[in-house]
């Protein structure tokens, strides 16, 4: 791990990143958003039940890599989308970032969530943790794993998560 002050920045600049992601995910700027990922990038939600399970022998609410992250943005931002049309307003809260292990350019990190979705005067909340490998690429990071641990029993009454979490 770094020394204490270089750990301090490396910190401060993986939330500033995740801050990013979280303001182009509020924004639907999701064509953007999906360029933070590596060609190589993975994506997934785990069920509820148990998140440790093996991805390879488990079902997962979402387990995705670039092309099908990608492609579901576009439809998203289609108007085929029944379910996010019209588009969820959603505001997203960042917080415990914490730098968990350091390999060169690669940097393991997780960060806590608080997702608000008002869609059609309902309002619905997702928690959790994300769980990130990121790799640095000159000043920034691109996101070659998401892991995103809900911390809920239910998703009743959110039902539709679409690219919300």
């Amino acid at each position: 791990m770094p020394l204490p002050a270089e750990a301090a920045a490396l910190r401060g600049e993986i939330e500033t990143f995740l801050y990013e992601e979280a303001e182009l995910l509020d924004s639907w700027r999701l064509e953007e958003w999906t360029a933070l990922f590596t060609e190589d990038a993975i994506s997934r939600i785990p069920a509820l039940d148990d998140p440790t399970r093996d991805p390879d022998n488990s079902v997962f609410l979402v387990a995705e890599d670039l092309p099908r992250i990608q492609s579901r943005a576009r439809q998203l931002l289609g108007d085929t989308a029944w379910a996010e049309n019209p588009r969820s307003l959603t505001r997203r809260l960042i917080t415990n970032v914490r730098v968990t292990a350091t390999e060169g350019d690669i940097v393991r990190a997780t960060a806590n969530f608080h997702i608000q979705r008002c869609r059609m005067e309902r309002i619905s909340t997702y928690v959790g943790q994300y769980r990130y490998k990121l790799v640095r690429r000159g000043a920034s990071f691109k996101i070659a794993e998401r892991i995103v641990i809900l911390a809920q029993d239910t998703l009743r009454p959110q039902g539709v998560m679409s690219i919300i979490v």
